[in-house]
């Protein structure tokens, strides 16, 4: 499904760019016989908010942490995986960053990077530098950025039904259901160097999945959290190498 991503400066200097799917983003329960997109039904919106430039060298690293929760689930750790991936991952245009195991970087740093004891504001990185053997650590790690990835996905509606059986004249289903989910994630950038948050990612997808019984159950299903692993990561890369800052105009660009 082609979306047409169309970013645009606020008065504050945020970058927003929203996508809109080709198309109505709709699924009519009534008159199934009509046609569906086979990958589900997604539309989605991706933010950025800069504070400082950025800059990183082929010796530096980047680390993605789960941010730490008190009550509740944190992300994913296989979104946070999705994301390293494809940030390490070689483009066209670049080489993939270096990104560091993020369990390894908590054991390495224990105990100041554990969920009860991580930094919840980059004020008190400047704190934390000056406690023995931190920076000492954050420099044999070789870790310029700290990524802390917030969010999760939820199914947030659903109905329908659908029935299976099998008899003497064989076997098949009826009926339609259908469940929507959001991929909501925030990424928090600091940069340990100059111990600040240098800036934030917003990636927000929805979508609408639905198994169709034809006799043979027909699933369509919208990959959301795939699409926002996948738009975070872009976007991320970008952040990083200051691509918007090399082009700070507003843009319009496919996806």
């Amino acid at each position: 499904m082609n979306h047409s991503l169309i970013a645009t400066a606020t008065p504050s200097g945020d970058r927003v760019a929203t996508a809109v799917p080709a198309g109505r983003c709709a699924i009519r329960l009534a008159g199934l016989a009509g046609t569906m997109l086979l990958g589900g039904c997604m539309s989605a919106q991706l933010q950025e908010s800069r504070e400082f430039a950025t800059v990183i060298s082929e010796q530096e690293a980047v680390v993605l942490l789960a941010k730490p929760h008190v009550e509740g689930t944190g992300t994913e750790e296989q979104f946070t995986d999705c994301v390293g991936s494809l940030l390490s991952s070689s483009t066209a245009d670049n080489k993939g960053f270096k990104i560091r195991d993020n369990n390894k970087f908590i054991n390495d740093m224990f105990p100041w990077f554990e969920p009860s004891t991580a930094p919840t504001r980059p004020e008190a990185l400047a704190s934390l530098f000056q406690r023995p053997g931190v920076a000492e650590r954050i420099a044999e790690s070789g870790v310029r950025y700290v990524v802390w990835l917030d969010g999760a996905t939820k199914k947030t509606d659903g109905g329908g039904s659908i029935a299976c059986g099998a008899g003497p004249g064989g076997a098949g289903c009826l009926g339609f259901g259908w469940w929507e989910k959001e991929s909501a994630y925030v990424a928090s950038i600091w940069d340990l160097q100059e111990t600040r948050s240098v800036g934030t990612i917003t990636t927000n997808v929805t979508g609408t999945s639905a198994l169709v019984g034809a006799i043979v159950p027909l699933p369509f299903i919208a990959r959301v959290q795939h699409t926002a692993c996948g738009r975070m990561a872009s976007q991320l890369r970008d952040f990083l190498l200051g691509a918007d800052l090399a082009n700070p105009t507003p843009t319009s660009r496919k996806r």
